[in-house]
């Protein structure tokens, strides 16, 4: 699955890390905004949300 999303949204790296607790992957949210499929349960994913209100489809 993660290679899966790998392809269609490289920049956030999923294919080098297995999920969003890495640093590279945090800037990526922050950058790029948050992805459909994550958990917004997750506190990095709210804070995330609350800086950049962009979901990602």
């Amino acid at each position: 699955m993660m290679y899966e999303l790998d392809k269609l949204h490289p920049e956030y790296g999923f294919a080098s890390h297995k999920g969003y607790p890495t640093k590279q992957h945090l800037e990526a949210i922050n950058k790029y905004g948050v992805l459909e499929n994550y958990r917004f349960s997750y506190k990095p994913v709210q804070e995330a949300c609350k800086k950049n209100k962009n979901v990602v489809q």
